[in-house]
């Protein structure tokens, strides 16, 4: 759920190792578990264009147009040294007593 451009933020040294080695940006998720050479990614794209599936950057948007919140865990952002600047719009920060909260009044909770 990082954004695709790079924010400046002042991190240590393992923080930078993990912004290093994660994607920036919906398009780099690896949406495949056959992912040889990058190309399984690539092939499952096309597949959804084809089919008229709507792009992960397109699904995200209609969530939040339609009201549902993304919650990203706050401690395992600041395990990998994420910032909430580092985010895309719209996505909050919440932690376990968060998800077990809202999932309490809510009709429908997804844990990622």
């Amino acid at each position: 759920m990082r954004k695709p451009t790079k924010v400046q933020v002042a991190k240590g040294a393992l923080e930078r190792m993990f912004r290093a080695m994660m994607p920036r940006g919906t398009f780099w998720l690896d949406l495949s578990r056959v992912n040889t050479l990058g190309i399984g990614p690539n092939m499952i794209r096309f597949m959804m264009r084809k089919k008229g599936i709507a792009s992960l950057e397109e699904l995200i948007a209609q969530t939040q147009e339609h009201g549902v919140r993304i919650v990203a865990c706050q401690m395992s952002m600041d395990i990998m040294g994420i910032s909430k600047e580092e985010l895309l719009g719209g996505v909050e920060l919440g932690g376990v007593a968060t998800f077990l909260g809202s999932g309490e009044t809510s009709d429908m909770s997804l844990f990622i």
